[in-house]
């Protein structure tokens, strides 16, 4: 939603979405901004609980029937697994997506890795549209004023605008944008050291596998080196999002940069650089 100035610093109960990449600091925002009473609705985290949890079981018992001490314990109910997913830790979620390549080195094959593609685009796109049940929850159960969203880095890959439409009807968007050379190589410099699993849109994975799979003289994406592939496609998914981002950030909602977000310590701050945002767009 757009608000004026004075619409902004009036509204009793703000609920604010933040949008951009993995890594530009959403996650970081949102925790901090819930020890001021805000509620954090992540994406991520209600994937992994909600939509994801019993595909992410089925993978984790699937694993431990091979060891044979385990699938017997299993097959005898005598021990049980359970999904452990934190807000600030998404590790099961990211271990179900999976990276692409050689299963010998830990990867998953193109034809598994697209069948969890498409169930993670299904889950990421029904926890969005959990939000408006959630906005009332957070008010009239745990009484929280205010609402924090934090979406997933691949929202603007969907290619499904029913869920840019429910967060620009709920909520005012802010995007978080990667703003000058030092803090996208940083951040890309970041995703590189510690390559993880990644939501591709079908088209692009489908072009840089190709691109891949030439540039290093390979066939088949069962030879692909897994780690290698993540770090190598991510400057490319990256810049790709940019202009994704700002199809949804410019006409429905407010852009701050990396420096400004990087000076947010407390609600004040992150109040004052929200006004900025709106008072920069007024003048535009």
């Amino acid at each position: 939603m757009k608000l004026s100035l004075n619409e902004f610093k009036s509204w009793k109960n703000k609920k604010i979405t933040l949008l951009g990449m993995s890594g530009v600091g959403k996650t970081h925002l949102s925790g901090m901004l819930s020890h001021y009473n805000w509620f954090h609705y992540s994406v991520d985290y209600r994937i992994g609980t909600r939509y994801l949890d019993e595909p992410i079981m089925d993978l984790i018992k699937q694993q431990a029937m091979q060891v044979p001490f385990l699938r017997d314990l299993l097959r005898r109910d005598w021990i049980y697994i359970a999904n452990n997913i934190k807000v600030d830790d998404l590790g099961p979620v990211l271990s179900f997506v999976g990276k692409l390549g050689n299963p010998e080195l830990a990867g998953v094959s193109l034809q598994e890795f697209r069948y969890r593609q498409a169930l993670y685009r299904d889950a990421e796109i029904r926890a969005i549209m959990d939000i408006p049940s959630f906005i009332h929850k957070a008010q009239e159960l745990y009484g929280y004023p205010h609402f924090i969203c934090d979406v997933a880095g691949s929202l603007c890959d969907l290619e499904e605008d029913r869920s840019v439409e429910m967060l620009v009807r709920h909520t005012l968007v802010l995007y978080l944008q990667v703003d000058d050379p030092s803090a996208e190589a940083d951040l890309i410099e970041r995703a590189q050291q510690s390559p993880k699993p990644l939501y591709f849109r079908p088209s692009f994975l489908n072009e840089q596998i190709a691109a891949y799979l030439q540039a290093r003289g390979l066939q088949y994406a069962a030879e692909m080196d897994p780690d290698d592939f993540t770090r190598w496609v991510f400057p490319r998914l990256f810049r790709a999002r940019i202009p994704r981002y700002e199809a949804i950030a410019l006409p429905h909602g407010y852009t701050v940069t990396a420096r400004e977000t990087a000076q947010v310590r407390d609600e004040a701050d992150f109040l004052e650089m929200v006004e900025q945002a709106i008072i920069r767009n007024e003048g535009a």
